[in-house]
């Protein structure tokens, strides 16, 4: 047990030690000047940095700005579009479990235009009406379930506009970034050899250059990533939600029938009472 902290031990002093090893190289080579305060140096050598920055890598800055923008823009507008797909379609089935009238129901759907489930109540009531005139029992229901099926598609794929631009965005980003630090670094070693001088000095400024392209194309992917993995399962949740109304809403009509077989059926003129055939 002794020998074993002991050799922790010096294994720990060695790796401390290093770092102040590697410094004092450096300095006895002339590459980097006395120690002083990195938070004092940071700004200032950021803005010498960005100053010093080649053409190659303004340019992929350049993209990379222009990506980051749009995706944000992708972001916020996703995130008010599933914001208000979520707590309308919440309060479309409370008030469709509540309405006893199909006739109410269409008149809610209308408020409420940002639920795919009221889109797809309108396009299944549409149909109900060319094949019932607005009363009675469905006449073929086979219609109307591939009304619903039809209108859950659309609506799913509305709330999916755009997304691919987010993914191609969070993929490429840190590509497009490592291309101007691959050319950056390409530039620093040339110039190492054009000015045969084989310092740190020489080449350290047109690295740490290059490299802010790839921090950049980071900056850029990791919020599109988490974004779109969010986004993404929120639209299961909805097209799940769709799938789950779509059923409750033909089982509601598939039992329309048996109402008439009781000799309950209304009048021809009435609009059917939703609650009595649940």
């Amino acid at each position: 047990m002794e020998s074993g902290f002991s050799s922790d031990t010096v294994i720990y002093e060695v790796i401390a030690i290093l770092p102040f090893a590697f410094v004092l190289a450096l300095q006895a080579d002339g590459g980097v000047p006395a120690v002083e305060s990195a938070a004092a140096q940071a700004p200032g050598a950021l803005m010498d940095m960005l100053h010093n920055i080649g053409p190659i890598a303004l340019f992929v800055l350049g993209v990379l700005l222009l990506a980051s923008l749009y995706s944000w823009t992708v972001i916020l507008g996703k995130m008010s579009t599933f914001g208000r797909a979520t707590e309308e379609s919440r309060k479309f089935v409370r008030a469709f479990r509540k309405a006893s009238r199909l006739q109410e129901i269409s008149a809610l759907a209308e408020t409420y235009k940002s639920s795919p489930l009221a889109q797809v109540f309108v396009d299944v009531y549409e149909s109900y009406k060319r094949q019932t005139g607005g009363s009675g029992p469905p006449r073929n229901i086979t219609v109307l379930e591939r009304s619903a099926q039809t209108a859950a598609s659309e609506s799913i794929t509305a709330l999916e506009r755009r997304m691919t631009w987010l993914a191609t965005i969070a993929a490429t980003s840190p590509f497009v970034g490592l291309f101007g630090t691959v050319m950056g670094v390409v530039d620093a070693f040339h110039g190492l050899g054009t000015a045969g001088a084989a310092t740190l000095r020489a080449v350290a400024p047109g690295i740490s250059e290059a490299l802010i392209t790839t921090a950049a194309g980071l900056f850029v992917a990791v919020p599109a990533v988490v974004a779109y993995n969010q986004f993404t399962a929120r639209i299961r949740v909805l097209a799940s939600a769709t799938d789950d109304f779509c059923r409750e809403l033909l089982n509601s009509m598939e039992e329309i029938p048996e109402r008439g077989a009781r000799g309950t059926a209304p009048e021809p003129a009435e609009e059917l009472q939703r609650g009595q055939f649940r």
